[in-house]
């Protein structure tokens, strides 16, 4: 086994010979991160992402500085997705350390689950691994359901149904009971409701391939979904929560659902199929539905949802929609204090035009 190299930390600048505004300096004891006051928790990362380009696969976070966010911040942009790193942490309290492993247990399950291939990640394996993850940290306060295939059909979850039909495999609805009030009756406080297209060709309104071909990440939605209930947990989450994740594989193939198709949806609304590429909406319906019947004092969905947020607001920041202001300021405050990036975008009803006038 190599080495481990040190990783300091520094508030003074690095050496003018490594040029201005250096992130980090190389020296005999190791490799000095130089932080600026201003961005330290991105400076940490993205410097951690060259140190990675090196090809260094095994570090000691080493000396005074370093604390749950900042080696968090490390580890972030240090990780790859062959999983060869190692990271020697620093000496941390008890509380910080809980923290930082709750992090890299719950929030790397989300990564690794999101880019895993959608042929070892099917509807089926996506639902069992939020229940594997759930469950650890939950135990016996943690029930479920798993409804898949014609079951679905059968009770009358046709709009996820409808979308994964085409698919060799079946198309399933994970719901999940966190209570750990202990009372059957307790009110459920929350429904959240996430998206998990475990691939999305777009059935026959098919994708271009440069827009396909990271579609095995279009179950983004029930894999943030079910890492936020996951850690929510850790930290100590003492209300009723259910949990629906909507799975299935967007496929082209003769039982494919296809344009002009009429979905009959259990609330009495009927939705006609004009793109079939627009299939989140279809498939979050049914989660929703069964949210809203729990009368929650609070529904969150997450998906994954259509490209116009991308190219809104680029690839850094998430898209909020809320009719609720005191709410959606409340989760703007939360991203804030946990250095997440939100964008409240606009959703609400369109005031009436006014009256047409001619003129003359």
């Amino acid at each position: 086994m190599t080495e481990a190299m040190k990783i300091t930390l520094s508030t003074q600048p690095a050496d003018a010979r490594w040029g201005e505004k250096a992130s980090y300096s190389i020296n005999n004891d190791g490799i000095a991160l130089h932080l600026n006051g201003k961005d330290d928790l991105g400076l940490i990362q993205r410097a951690a992402r060259k140190i990675d380009g090196m090809g260094i696969k095994h570090v000691a976070l080493s000396g005074e500085g370093w604390d749950t966010d900042r080696a968090w911040a490390f580890w972030a942009g240090y990780k790859g997705p062959k999983g060869t790193r190692k990271v020697e942490w620093p000496t941390l309290d008890d509380a910080q350390r809980s923290e930082l492993d709750n992090r890299l247990t719950i929030i790397d399950w989300v990564r690794d689950t999101i880019n895993a291939p959608a042929e070892e990640l099917g509807p089926e394996q996506l639902a069992q691994r939020a229940v594997d993850l759930l469950c650890s940290v939950a135990g016996e306060q943690m029930s479920y359901r798993i409804t898949k295939g014609e079951d679905l059909r059968e009770q009358g979850y046709l709009g996820l149904h409808t979308v994964g039909r085409g698919s060799e495999r079946p198309p399933v609805l994970l719901a999940l009971d966190y209570n750990p009030t202990g009372d059957k009756e307790a009110p459920v406080y929350a429904c959240l409701v996430g998206k998990g297209i475990t691939f999305d060709s777009g059935g026959y309104s098919i994708k271009q391939s440069a827009f396909m071909d990271s579609m095995k990440s279009d179950m983004g939605g029930a894999a943030t979904i079910t890492g936020a209930l996951a850690f929510a947990i850790t930290r100590g989450l003492n209300k009723r929560v259910k949990l629906y994740l909507c799975c299935a594989d967007n496929l082209i193939s003769g039982n494919a659902f296809k344009l002009g198709d009429i979905i009959h949806y259990r609330n009495g609304k009927t939705v006609e199929v004009m793109n079939t590429d627009a299939e989140g909406r279809l498939v979050l319906a049914d989660g929703l539905i069964d949210a809203s019947a729990q009368k929650p004092a609070l529904i969150i969905d997450a998906a994954t949802l259509t490209g116009a947020a991308k190219t809104a607001l680029g690839n850094d920041y998430h898209a909020l929609f809320s009719f609720d202001d005191a709410l959606a300021n409340r989760l703007l405050a939360s991203a804030q204090a946990e250095n997440e990036a939100f964008w409240r975008s606009a959703a609400g009803r369109v005031p009436p035009q006014p009256a047409a006038v001619e003129l003359r």
